[in-house]
Order: structure tokens, then C-alpha cells, then sequence
């Protein structure tokens, strides 16, 4: 009974850290999906994901990501404006993903889609 009992809280964690991690990935890719369908060459790993919103919330979060890597947009672009824009393409790529039955939590190589073509 107790070897039950353990095997199914082993089972429970490892689908919370699955879970958990599907989530961060999804989160991830809804942002490089923004990012690209914005026109900004920016993509996010998981670990910089993180960084980026460091326990703040999406809002907080991504003005800090602002100020402290991308500062030079601040000089042309209001920070309330950029972030609420990449807040709504955000919220659009995952329901589009979502409505097309996608795993928003697939890998997608966002630096392979960001780069230039020649004569694009």
C-alpha cells in the first residue's frame, strides 16, 4: 500500500513538472510567435523567458525586459504602447494556435524563422 501510494505521488509530480514545463514552453513560443509577427528580432529561451519575468507579472515583466536589453526603442516608442502591443499579439498568436488544435508547448525554432532572406 505504501509502495502504491509512493509510485503515485512520483507519477503526480512528474506530470506537475511536465505540466509546469509545457506551460513555460507555451509561454515561450506565444512570445516569439508575438515577437515575429511584430517585426522584432528577438527570441526567448525558456531560461531567458524566465528572466524576463522573474516572478513579475507580464506587464512589469516585459517593460524591465525593455529597460535593461532593448532601451533603444524606449527613445522612439512610448514603453506602455510596446509592451500593450506585444501583450495583444501575444494573446492573438495563442489562439490562433489554440484554434488550429496546435501543442503550444512544441518546440519551434524561432531563430531559424527570424532570419532575413536575400532579396526579401
Amino acid at each position: 500500500m505504501v509502495l502504491r501510494q509512493l509510485d503515485r505521488n512520483h507519477h503526480l509530480e512528474s506530470a506537475m513538472t511536465t505540466t509546469c514545463c509545457n506551460n513555460v514552453d507555451a509561454e515561450c513560443n506565444a512570445y516569439n510567435a508575438a515577437f515575429h509577427e511584430l517585426g522584432l528580432s528577438w527570441v526567448w529561451d525558456t531560461g531567458l523567458y524566465a528572466n524576463a519575468v522573474a516572478g513579475a507579472d507580464d506587464r512589469t515583466g516585459l517593460r524591465n525586459y525593455l529597460a535593461r536589453h532593448q532601451s533603444h526603442l524606449l527613445s522612439a516608442h512610448d514603453a506602455d504602447f510596446l509592451v500593450e502591443a506585444i501583450l495583444a499579439a501575444k494573446e492573438r498568436c495563442q489562439a490562433q494556435l489554440s484554434a488550429a488544435g496546435c501543442n503550444p508547448a512544441a518546440f519551434i525554432d524561432w531563430s531559424a524563422l527570424q532570419q532575413r532572406q536575400i532579396g526579401a
